[in-house]
This record gives C-alpha cells, sequence and structure tokens, in this order.
C-alpha cells in the first residue's frame, strides 16, 4: 500500500511539474513582455517575429543545470514551407569562438601549447608578421581567445555557395578569393580590447598545425562527441546528411542567395548547430566550474577560461556572474547565456537578423525563471522597423514618419541609438538601393554629428555610388573623429589611387 501511494505522490509531483512548465512556456508565447510594466499592448512571441522579420526562432531553456524546455517556432525555410523544429539546425556565428576555445584550451591542458606564448612558436605553415605597430609586444594565445590582440578583421561576410573557398592561410594574408582583408596589427598587442574574428582565425591555423589534423575533424572527435553535440559540425560547407536540418537564412525577410553562406573561417564563424545541442555545451561548462565535470576541461581551466573571457564574455550583475556569447552571420542571428552558479541559462537561435528579438526573449525567459540580479531593463520600440516599410514605399515619406514620431512620441521609440538608422541605411545599400541608403545615412549623420561610424556608412554608400568626393569628404570626417580608424585609412588610400586614374 505504501509503494502504491508513493508511486502517486511523485505522478502527482510530476504532473505538478510539468503543469508549471507549461503555465511557463504559455506565459512566454502570449505574452512575450509580460515582465514590462511600462508597455501598454501585450505581444505575442508570433507577433514579435513578425514585427522583426524573423521566420523561426528555437530556444532551449536551462534550470537547475538542466534542459527545462526546448521549443521551435516558425519557418525554417519559407518558401518551402518547412517548418523549424528542435532538430533543425542553425549557424551559430559567433558563438563558434566558444566551442572554438574548448579545442584550443584543451590543447594547453595536454602541454601542446602554451596560453601565453608567442604564437609564431606554434605557426609552422605561416608566420604572423609582427611590425612597428605592435612595438615588439608579441601576441599569445590568451590575447587571441580574449581579442586583445590588437588586430584587425572583426568579422566575415562569407561565401555563397559554389563561389571558390579560399585557404586559411589565404584569408589572414587577404589573398582572392579571400573577401577580407589581412590581418594584421592595428595597435599595440595587450593594449586594449579589440574584436578581431582574425585572431581566432589564427588559431584555427595553430590547431591545424599542432594536431596535423583538420579544423572540422579535431574539433568533431574531440569536443563535440565528448559533448554528445551529434547534430553539430563545424564543416564548410556541411556534410549531405545534416542538409535537410539546415535553417535557411534570412536579411530583414530577404532569403540570403543560396539560402545561407559558407563560412571557411570556422573557428569564429563556422558551427552548425542547435539549441538543443548547445545547451549540452552550457550545462558542461557549469558542471566543470562546480568541479563535477571535466568531459573538455578541468574546473581549474573552466575558471581561467570564463574569468578571462578566453572565448565567452563575462558579465557580473551586482555580484552575479553569467557567461556568454552572440552571433550574427548572413541571415542568422543567435545568443547563449548560462549563470555561473544556480544552473540557469539558455540558447536562442534565429535565421532572421534581429538582435533585438532576442533581447526580449531572453529578458522573457530570465523573468519566468527569476535569473539572480539579471538586468530586465524596459527598451524602447525599435523606429528603423516602425518606419521600414513607409521607407520601403517612398524613402521621403519614411523619413518624414521618423521625424513626427521623434518630435510627438519620443518617449516610446528608440532615438537614442545609432545603430537603429544605420542597419535601415545598410539594408537599402545592399538592395542596391543606394540613393535611398545615403538619405537615411544623412539623417543619421545629423542625429549623430560626433559618431565617427555614420560617417564610415554614408563614406561607403557614396563609394559605391562611384561618389569618390563625397566619399573622400566622409572618410576625411571619420578620421578626424577616430585618427586610428584603420578602414577610414585604407578606402581613403582607395579612394585616392581612383581618383588618379
Amino acid at each position: 500500500m505504501k509503494k502504491i501511494n508513493l508511486i502517486i505522490i511523485l505522478f502527482l509531483s510530476l504532473n505538478s511539474f510539468a503543469q508549471q512548465v507549461n503555465n511557463k512556456i504559455k506565459l512566454f508565447e502570449n505574452d512575450l513582455n509580460h515582465w514590462d510594466k511600462s508597455k501598454n499592448k501585450k505581444w505575442s512571441l508570433k507577433e514579435r517575429m513578425a514585427f522583426h522579420e524573423v521566420n523561426a526562432v528555437s530556444i532551449a531553456v536551462i534550470k537547475d543545470y538542466k534542459v527545462e524546455w526546448i521549443k521551435a517556432y516558425g519557418y525554417a525555410d519559407l518558401s518551402e514551407k518547412k517548418l523549424a523544429t528542435t532538430q533543425t539546425l542553425f549557424q551559430a556565428a559567433s558563438i563558434s569562438k566558444s566551442i572554438n576555445s574548448l579545442g584550443i584550451l584543451k590543447l594547453i591542458e595536454e602541454g601542446k601549447l602554451g596560453l601565453d606564448d608567442d604564437i609564431n612558436n606554434y605557426l609552422k605553415d605561416w608566420k604572423f608578421p609582427y611590425d612597428s605597430v605592435s612595438k615588439g609586444e608579441k601576441i599569445s594565445i590568451a590575447k587571441l581567445l580574449s581579442h586583445q590582440a590588437g588586430l584587425s578583421t572583426s568579422g566575415f561576410a562569407g561565401y555563397e555557395k559554389g563561389k571558390d573557398l579560399p585557404t586559411t592561410i589565404g584569408i589572414l594574408d587577404g589573398l582572392k578569393p579571400a573577401n577580407s582583408n589581412p590581418v594584421h596589427s592595428i595597435f599595440e598587442p595587450g593594449l586594449k580590447y579589440q574584436y578581431s574574428g582574425g585572431g581566432i582565425t589564427i588559431t584555427q591555423l595553430i590547431l591545424e598545425n599542432i594536431t596535423g589534423e583538420k579544423y572540422e575533424d579535431y574539433m568533431m572527435m574531440n569536443i563535440l562527441t565528448p559533448l554528445k553535440m551529434h547534430n553539430s559540425s563545424f564543416n564548410q560547407p556541411p556534410v549531405k546528411d545534416k542538409e535537410s536540418l539546415l535553417a535557411t537564412g534570412y536579411n530583414m525577410g530577404n532569403e540570403v542567395e543560396g539560402k545561407h553562406h559558407i563560412y571557411p573561417e570556422m573557428a569564429a564563424a563556422g558551427l552548425w548547430t542547435n539549441p538543443t545541442d548547445l545547451s549540452k555545451y552550457i550545462i558542461e561548462t557549469q558542471l566543470s566550474l562546480l568541479g563535477n565535470s571535466n568531459k573538455i576541461l578541468s574546473k581549474v581551466m573552466s575558471e581561467k577560461r570564463v574569468e578571462n573571457n578566453l572565448g565567452v564574455f563575462l558579465d557580473n550583475f551586482s555580484g552575479v556572474k553569467y557567461f556568454g556569447h552572440s552571433g550574427g552571420n548572413a541571415g542568422f542571428v543567435c545568443y547563449y547565456i548560462g549563470s555561473f552558479e544556480d544552473g540557469n541559462g539558455m540558447v536562442v537561435m534565429t535565421n532572421g537578423r534581429s538582435s533585438m528579438l532576442l533581447d526580449e526573449i531572453v529578458c522573457s525567459i530570465a523573468s519566468l525563471n527569476n535569473w539572480k540580479n539579471y538586468p530586465l531593463e524596459s527598451k524602447k520600440e525599435s523606429i528603423s522597423l516602425t518606419i521600414r516599410k513607409e521607407s520601403k514605399q517612398n524613402i521621403d515619406k519614411g523619413i518624414e514618419l521618423y521625424k513626427n514620431l521623434k518630435k510627438n512620441k519620443n518617449n516610446e521609440y528608440n532615438f537614442s541609438n545609432e545603430s537603429e538608422l544605420n542597419q535601415l541605411g545598410y539594408e537599402f545599400l545592399n538592395e542596391k538601393k543606394i540613393d535611398s541608403a545615403i538619405k537615411i545615412f544623412s539623417l543619421n549623420i545629423i542625429e549623430f554629428p560626433n559618431s565617427s561610424n555614420v560617417y564610415d556608412s554614408r563614406g561607403e554608400a557614396y563609394f559605391n555610388k562611384k561618389e569618390y568626393l563625397l566619399s573622400k569628404s566622409d572618410y576625411l570626417k571619420l578620421l578626424e573623429l577616430d585618427p586610428t580608424n584603420q578602414n577610414g585609412k585604407e578606402m581613403l588610400l582607395k579612394i585616392e589611387r581612383l581618383l588618379k586614374k
């Protein structure tokens, strides 16, 4: 009789837990910004996805060092009406850097690499070209992983399917068919933080030189498989048997040419995965920090990794630490976060380009699971998305709407972030609507006259229109505001060569 009673109690307990989780999911889906009392309207997840033009969202929520729930929404491919599932694979983009750091730090724990040694000690096929800019200071693996190496090349655009792909050395030297500039010093190593996907690509070459293996093979055997991330892969292009699981990328509703880009810069941007697999990585990191697991790294190395931002970014919210990383490739944006203690976290992956939607999702989950000290900050509505439809139909009317909203509803919309208009301007630029892009960038310059970035953007638009004198003027202003800006210097040299022809 006692045994039957225990079974009934267990059943009721499990049923109650399941109901609690279902209630959370319903609130998340039906009132995404439930925690934000400044909002006058309830927005469902589906409505917010439509507003941000994101076709698919896939989520894994972690609580008490376990996956609490996993769910996918929307379409992995809109034209094919292919629904997203929890198995759908997304490009992890810069989240790849977190997994890459596991591979590098594992080699360090095995004594095959030194964290603080000169990287040229381990590079065989290519050596980093130190010059006077580095002032004799050597670059270490620790500096590469923490973006303290003072290097150029923040990110990569990827390559259309079917196009010739550069080698890793070709990428580092900026040699065709590479579509990025050479990776070189822009200031003294260790001086300050400067995000560099180029620096992470150097670690890709180091790994291959030291192990004698292809990067993707080493990472599969030594990192992904031990973590049981069985659906994940660094292969570029993706392996054939995973093609049916791949999400199609979209830039503001427009399908990426060929459905997705190829990223031979695997360590920096090449991982294909899903929230289910990434949650295993987060939980392993959390357990390793506790000293309860060492599938990849020891407790000491995991602590060093997180505390020193070696492939992750550490946030400290009033004494409570969280580690995480975001990512953005052509047509994909994603984010993960895990608590240093307490076993909370989540992964959200999308086949759109809206980081603002990710912010809403993370805050919603953080509120539902009572993440300790996590900052739930009310966000104003995106002004660029609000005027986007009008601007697409008539750019002048879109700008007029912007001005009216700023005058009459300034507190409701985000007018304080220059990236709002910049993102819209680049959307027009990518669509070859250069005049519309220039009008948006010009408005941004009026709004943010002391920002070097806004002149950089309009200078690029004028350059694409072959208005070289106007482009030159903007890049000169850029360098007046930011004398060390390498892109500005390179663009001025390029413009001078064209003007002399």
